[in-house]
């Protein structure tokens, strides 16, 4: 149960100048940034391992502008970077906060390979949907587990204490100002510990199905790819002490997850050419406009089921990721030779498939438009042999949250300060506005980075008046 409980006169088992609650990419990039910062840092983790969406994200992180662009010969700016962003959510994401986002998240990387190890790459194979350049950021495995991985090496390398199996049951507030917490232990001890500043980086309310029924009704049955414990806890604290809220409609869907073996299909695969087709063999949108809006159409299709069909050419990108390699070791994916082949394994209408393949290439060559306005002119036809995925959607995390001003302090209606309360990535407001077509890719892994730094510098700060 996430409490708010009267801190005045409480007398704490233990005190850390900074408590920072939640040990995904925000929590432990906050923790560094803090602890580079001259403070004290505890990690408090409710999991006995530290995962969170993270690791069950693609770890792909956006970021403009960045040295490793540079050495690719890839142009790009911040400024570029925020009218994607806008023009993703339809100029519905607070601006404030977009550009907040989109200056800080490269320096932010600069930081964790410069001062803590961490390599990164840029993912050039190919763009994912509404990004107007190559800015997607990974480690080399090019996972969320690899990420969380190599950031929590960097969390122990600098003796940052991070303990786990250690829920926030409560936060203990004096006016708008948190002076510590209670932790329920996995044993079913409970502790206090005080505290000078707080970083909630404890995600969004994924897990809990009576705010996702609350405020995102249309997927309240659907399959939640997140992290369970990204039960609100956050949202309810900051709620109970007056913060301001916003895009709490907002989530981040994905229209392809493999099932039943509930693994990520890389979005590559449709932005290379892939289609997704319904039981009946028929495409039902344009698969190119984001995999978040996609997760819907997919669960509109007959038993919210679709697969996706592609070729060996895009079966050899899927190869490169992780997960997709997971898949096929699951036997997720099928194939046939040609068309028959594939209907066979896959129980699709070969009719109806050569119909709709055959309207692909003519929208390809310009005999006809694509009826859902799809630009194929510039992809290559799908060829035999073909492969399949029998995918469905999922609700992955959500993108509203608490308002955080330029130092990711969280505010009230006024634009005030709470007092001593930071917070980032899902806990804060994202950048992807009320809808979930507003989801840019990465932008989950954007403001869990960008915002999670400058919440661990201001926590830091915080604690040295």
């Amino acid at each position: 149960m996430s409490r708010v409980l009267e801190a005045r006169n409480k007398v704490f088992d233990t005190h850390v100048p900074v408590i920072i609650v939640g040990a995904g990419a925000c929590g432990l990039v906050s923790a560094l940034k803090a602890h580079d910062c001259g403070a004290e840092v505890l990690v408090l983790e409710q999991d006995e391992t530290p995962s969170g969406s993270t690791a069950l994200s693609s770890g792909f992180v956006p970021a403009a502008g960045t040295r490793f662009q540079t050495a690719r010969g890839i142009s790009d700016s911040p400024g570029q970077f925020a009218r994607d962003l806008q023009y993703k959510s339809n100029s519905q994401a607070c601006e404030r906060l977009v550009h907040l986002a989109a200056r800080s998240c490269g320096p932010a990387l600069e930081w964790l390979a410069d001062d803590h190890g961490l390599e990164w790459t840029v993912i050039e194979d190919f763009l994912y949907p509404g990004h107007s350049c190559h800015r997607m950021h990974a480690v080399p495995e090019k996972t969320g587990a690899a990420m969380m991985g190599r950031l929590l090496n960097a969390v122990e390398a600098a003796s940052i204490p991070v303990a786990t199996g250690a829920r926030v049951s409560a936060l203990f507030a004096e006016g708008r100002n948190v002076r510590g917490v209670e932790v329920s232990r996995s044993d079913g001890q409970t502790e206090t510990i005080g505290c000078d500043a707080i970083v909630l980086a404890c995600c969004g309310y994924g897990g809990n199905a009576e705010l996702v029924s609350r405020h995102v009704p249309e997927m309240r049955e659907a399959l939640f790819f997140g992290h369970a414990g990204n039960r609100g806890d956050a949202y309810l604290w900051t709620k109970a002490l007056g913060a301001a809220h916003r895009d709490m409609t907002g989530y981040q869907g994905h229209g392809s997850v493999a099932t039943p073996q509930g693994v990520l299909i890389t979005w590559a695969l449709m932005m290379e050419g892939g289609i997704q087709v319904n039981e009946n063999g028929q495409r039902f949108s344009d698969e190119t406009r984001g995999y978040s809006e996609q997760a819907s159409d997919v669960l509109n299709q007959p038993g919210g089921i679709v697969w996706d069909v592609y070729d060996t050419r895009i079966h050899e990108l899927g190869l490169g990721f992780e997960d997709y390699r997971q898949a096929v070791e699951t036997g997720a994916i099928r194939s046939g030779d040609d068309l028959a082949g594939l209907c066979q394994v896959t129980n699709l209408p070969e009719e109806e498939m050569a119909a709709t393949l055959e309207a692909i290439e003519d929208a390809r060559l310009g005999r006809a438009a694509d009826m859902f306005g799809r630009e194929f002119s510039k992809t290559t036809p799908l060829r035999p042999p073909y492969f399949a995925v029998k995918v469905t959607g999922a609700m992955f995390h959500t993108q509203g949250g608490a308002m955080i001003d330029e130092t990711a302090r969280v505010v009230d209606e006024q634009g005030k300060p709470l007092g001593n309360i930071c917070a980032g990535g899902g806990a804060a407001c994202g950048v992807s506005g009320p809808e979930a077509s507003g989801y840019l890719s990465g932008n989950g892994l954007l403001t869990a980075i960008a915002f999670g730094s400058i919440a661990g510098q201001t926590a830091a700060k915080m604690t040295a008046n």
